[in-house]
């Protein structure tokens, strides 16, 4: 089960930071994302990291500004958020690509998503 939190409302420029935990064990992630839905349009990838190495990825509207992190032994993510606009406002999920010990192949999962709403 995934767990997103941080969100709420912050003032444009803020620099909140989203959080999602991987409860459980018995498993390892290969790779984390974080994932943006505004209202009216479609969820969009902002950032992803893969677990085993450094190799991190983003949206070009994420570039500059959001900072994707992970720490391996807490089986968490981070998503640090810079100079906030308004137009980032969006529900953010998280995603991880989790793999049972042992088995051959991993399975995608979702949090429930956080809110971020950015507004004076």
């Amino acid at each position: 089960q995934l767990q997103a939190s941080g969100g709420g409302l912050v003032q444009p420029g803020g620099s909140p930071r989203l959080s999602c935990v991987a409860s459980g064990s018995g498993f390892s992630i290969d790779a984390w994302g974080w994932h943006r839905q505004a209202p009216g349009r479609q969820r969009e990838l902002v950032a992803s990291i893969i677990s085993g190495g450094r190799t991190t990825n983003y949206a070009d509207s994420a570039k500059g500004r959001f900072t994707i992190s992970r720490d391996n032994a807490k089986n968490t993510v981070y998503l640090q958020m810079n100079s906030l606009k308004p137009e980032d406002t969006a529900v953010y999920y998280c995603n991880a690509v989790i793999r049972p010990t042992g088995a051959p192949a991993s399975f995608n999962y979702w949090g429930q998503g956080t809110l971020v709403t950015v507004s004076s």
